[in-house]
């Protein structure tokens, strides 16, 4: 793996993906498998019951600088401030959204919500750590 970092200043062209949070493992962020009663990390082997699982933000983004176009996914904590709430309080939100409206897929977020990440973020221009 290439350990050079940077700073790369682009415009966000696309939001890639309408599932926003995802149940991430407290201790290596991997993702968690979830069935209804338990959890199950793959990669790092830690178990727990379902309802003690942790969530974490996932926003897959197009962007472009003044030459190039990268797909780039932003995780974690950072992008508490421009949902407003950390990731478990948000996917709570969508699992009451998804049990009022009747939808069958919790995992993607309610179109409203895709809208406002979009609008948000689309056409803004951010300085990403690379």
């Amino acid at each position: 793996m290439n350990s050079v970092r940077g700073l790369l200043s682009a415009s966000v062209i696309s939001v890639q993906d309408s599932c926003f949070v995802y149940p991430a493992c407290q201790k290596c962020y991997s993702r968690l498998i979830l069935d209804s009663r338990r959890f199950n990390c793959l990669k790092c082997g830690c178990t727990g019951e379902a309802k003690d699982a942790s969530y974490r933000y996932r926003l897959s983004l197009k962007i472009a600088d003044t030459r190039d176009l990268f797909d780039i996914t932003v995780f974690g904590s950072c992008l508490d401030p421009f949902f407003g709430v950390d990731a478990a309080n948000l996917q709570r939100c969508i699992q009451d959204f998804s049990q009022l409206s009747g939808e069958a897929n919790t995992d993607a977020s309610p179109g409203v919500l895709v809208q406002a990440v979009e609008t948000c973020f689309i056409g803004k221009r951010f300085i990403f750590g690379v």
